[in-house]
């Protein structure tokens, strides 16, 4: 590739955790990548210095009240400054991108997603809530449009390239890995007591606030369930999920032979960023190496589903099928925001969510409008719920 065939990409979310790595690796190959477009919700200092380093054609900042400050800081470059999510909507079809780096958080992605699948670009999906909310409408226009749905979460990511040059195969298992989190092993009156603290101390990755509270109670891998359902065209009687605590095997892929494909290595999600922009060849790069004898022991256990219930209640919600994963994304969204201002305990996410999938209305062949409605039904619901649930004599959520 020379510098003529620069791949322009844009970063919706660029200041998350994610976002920022996508920086590290173009700028690492700036050569190969540029920085066409950075967007985020409200952190304009970060967006700024980042557009001051990379020189995007556009800088975008969600929350409009921000708009006149981060325009003042960019006056004086060529960046383009716009505001609002209507902004990233629209110019995420510009005719010079090339991938679109999808890692805003949650719900907010879809959209955005959605225009630039049928603008024609390829998407690095770090988004998993895309394909959870809305995975058949999601993969049915990637699949009109030509376009290719690449992932960047580890476990997907690993798949994906457990299944190079295995077309012809067919697959007869798909195995998750989670490396269980901050509470792998404890009890059910363990987890009614711990702290926001707590459970944002995740053992093995670096994340943002709400996958690492995710990661803690176990709903990423439900969501992830969900998510490899439609990026892999596999039912969900054929994904298992393994607690490995090492986070060494990212996943695994078992062949109708009954052969297993593991794709191993350091937790960085550096590695699978890096394979999603440059797909399909492979990147030299000086990522610490794995050292096997530095791992004498790689474990594996079942996931305890009875303590941690999110698990078990996002393959219900998958085996459901229509709404019900946007129903259990929407609740979770607003669950997790309750733990993180302490407003309910961390197993009250789990009856926010359960309370959700049993009231709001069910619609079997949803599309976008249902999914927006149903999104917004769910999110007022669960806001109502964490209202009547106080927690520890604290006042309630308002």
């Amino acid at each position: 590739m020379n510098n003529t065939d620069k791949k322009n990409i844009a970063i919706l979310g660029s200041t998350g955790s994610i976002g920022t790595q996508t920086l590290e690796v173009i700028g690492s190959n700036a050569d190969l990548f540029s920085v066409f477009m950075l967007t985020a919700n409200s952190n304009a200092d970060l967006l700024i210095s980042q557009a001051l380093a990379f020189a995007p054609a556009y800088a975008i900042i969600c929350d409009t009240s921000k708009y006149p400050y981060v325009k003042e800081a960019l006056a004086k470059t060529t960046t383009k400054v716009l505001a609002g999510i209507d902004a990233i909507i629209e110019t995420v079809t510009h005719p010079d991108i090339h991938i679109v780096l999808t890692a805003m958080v949650g719900f907010a992605g879809l959209e955005p997603t959605i225009a630039a699948i049928k603008a024609g670009k390829d998407i690095a999906l770090a988004n998993k809530e895309t394909l959870v909310v809305a995975g058949e409408l999601i993969t049915g226009l990637a699949k009109k449009n030509d376009v290719k749905i690449l992932p960047v979460d580890s476990e997907h990511s690993a798949i994906f390239q457990c299944l190079a040059g295995e077309q012809e195969n067919s697959v007869e298992k798909i195995i998750l890995t989670a490396s269980g989190g901050p509470f792998r092993g404890r009890s059910l009156d363990f987890l009614n007591n711990v702290t926001r603290q707590d459970a944002l101390k995740h053992p093995n990755w670096v994340m943002g606030a709400k996958i690492t509270i995710d990661s803690a109670s176990l709903m990423n891998k439900g969501l992830e369930v969900i998510e490899a359902k439609w990026l892999f065209d596999i039912d969900a009687a054929q994904i298992d999920v393994i607690v490995h605590p090492q986070s060494i095997i990212h996943s695994m892929v078992q062949f109708h032979d009954g052969s297993i494909k593991a794709q191993m290595g350091l937790p960085d999600m550096k590695l699978p960023i890096q394979y999603a922009l440059s797909y399909p060849s492979r990147l030299k790069n000086n990522f610490k190496r794995f050292d096997f004898i530095k791992y004498p022991e790689l474990t594996f256990e079942k996931p305890d589903l009875e303590t941690f219930r999110n698990l078990a209640l996002a393959y219900a919600a998958l085996k459901k099928g229509g709404n019900m994963p946007c129903i259990i994304n929407a609740a979770n969204e607003i669950a997790v925001a309750g733990f993180l201002t302490e407003h309910i305990s961390f197993l009250g996410m789990s009856e926010v969510i359960e309370q959700c999938m049993q009231q709001i209305a069910f619609v079997e062949r949803p599309v976008l409008e249902d999914y927006l409605n149903t999104d917004k039904e769910t999110r007022i619901f669960a806001q109502n719920l964490i209202q009547k649930m106080p927690l520890k004599g604290k006042t309630v959520l308002t």
